[in-house]
């Protein structure tokens, strides 16, 4: 048995991908007999623990719910005391530590509270040392390279191993940052396999969204962030409405910047707001049920480096149509789940185009290999044993007195 202490800035769903991501490895360690504890800086009060599905150990105040999104940066950053007095206390009885991700204080508690315990550790970086935010917020990453120097730095210098889900990834994040040393190692990543059954879920999705009716439709399930790239959508969408009379298009997922507004007042300008949908975030059973009854999935994002979301969307059997910023771009195209194209407003435009020039068998074709593609490289339990492996070599290469630890604890 591994016993693994994951330390990241809070665990609620709002945060998109990675905590979903965190929540399927407790899972599946779980079944296969292992530890993987979640300390956050979340408050104990914080509703959305009660549905993590595994421990978790809230450090926050209460009612100090760190904003996702939308709050100030120095609320963002989830500043809590006690935090590195709780690591070094407590990091003794687990073989391991993982940390997710940068830019907060989850990852300085862990820088100080981490470093010289003798334990190996790792980290997550998530996308956060991508170039995108280098050129779309300039101001920010000054106030980053000053952090690298003190604190992400450090921490990434001193780790067992940095994790990147793709190559594409630790290609981009190289040199970001200066002095840039670590050890990169890319590791398996994934979603859960599909809920079914699929026509009982995609009629309950339905159900919940009367407007749409039993129109076919494209879905995106995401953030609705400028990073994703939603308002490309909108305007591509509407350039292609006329050739699609019957299809609308599905826009899921919180609305941390508040941009809906804009998004919406884009769309009524184009004459095509009756056509498109907002549920907002959906998850368990509507989530699978708008999968399984969409026609295809489309995320034109600026910057992603996994996508959670394309992996699901390829578990339940959809074509996925993306940019080639996420980073997981080639895989797709190699394997034919898809189609790829550019992160602007031709590139998008072209999605839509080269989609509906294939006829229903090709489209048919298409999403049956984003299956199979989904189930070679990207299912829940093949990360988790990647995960698993990593975390085992980077440990026995760092500490061999691992197992003398192990049986002090036992």
């Amino acid at each position: 048995m591994t016993k693994v202490l994951r330390i990241m800035i809070s665990v609620d769903p709002l945060g998109g991908g990675p905590i979903e991501g965190v929540a399927q490895i407790t899972n599946a360690w779980r079944k296969l007999g292992h530890v993987h504890d979640v300390v956050t800086m979340d408050p104990p009060d914080a509703p959305f623990l009660l549905e993590f599905p595994g421990t978790v150990i809230p450090l926050g105040s209460p009612g100090s719910l760190v904003p996702q999104g939308n709050g100030r940066i120095w609320e963002r950053f989830g500043y809590t005391p006690g935090a590195v007095r709780w690591i070094k206390r407590n990091i003794h009885h687990y073989d391991a530590a993982i940390v997710s991700g940068l830019w907060n204080y989850a990852a300085m508690a862990a820088r100080f509270g981490l470093t010289g315990s003798g334990v190996p550790y790792f980290v997550f970086t998530h996308g956060m040392l991508d170039p995108w935010e280098r050129e779309s917020k300039p101001a920010k990453h000054q106030l980053k390279r000053i952090l690298w120097v003190f604190n992400e730095g450090v921490l990434l210098r001193n780790a067992a191993s940095v994790l990147f889900t793709s190559e594409e990834e630790m290609l981009r994040a190289r040199g970001m940052f200066w002095p840039y040393k670590f050890k990169g190692r890319v590791v398996s990543y994934g979603a859960a396999d599909a809920m079914g059954p699929a026509n009982e879920l995609s009629a309950e999705f339905r159900r919940s969204m009367p407007a749409l009716g039993m129109r076919d439709y494209f879905l995106f399930l995401s953030r609705i962030h400028p990073k994703k790239g939603c308002d490309l959508l909108i305007r591509s969408f509407a350039s292609f409405a006329a050739r699609m009379p019957e299809t609308d298009l599905v826009i899921a997922g919180p609305d941390q910047p508040g941009w809906s507004v804009e998004l919406e007042s884009l769309a009524k300008s184009l004459g095509i707001s009756e056509r498109i949908h907002w549920p907002g975030m959906v998850q368990g059973r509507t989530k699978w049920g708008a999968y399984h009854g969409a026609t295809a999935f489309i995320l034109p994002s600026h910057h992603e480096n996994f996508g959670i979301v394309v992996a699901e969307a390829m578990a339940a059997g959809k074509p996925v149509l993306i940019s080639d910023k996420i980073n997981i771009w080639r895989e797709i195209a190699t394997d034919g789940a898809g189609l790829v194209d550019t992160d602007d407003q031709a590139g998008t435009d072209r999605l839509f185009d080269r989609y509906l020039a294939l006829n229903e068998g090709e489209r048919e074709r298409m999403g049956e290999r984003a299956r199979d593609s989904y189930l070679s490289r990207f299912h829940i339990d093949r990360a988790a044993l990647g995960l698993l492996e990593a975390v085992e070599a980077g440990t026995k290469n760092i500490d061999s007195a691992l197992p003398l630890r192990r049986a002090e604890q036992h």
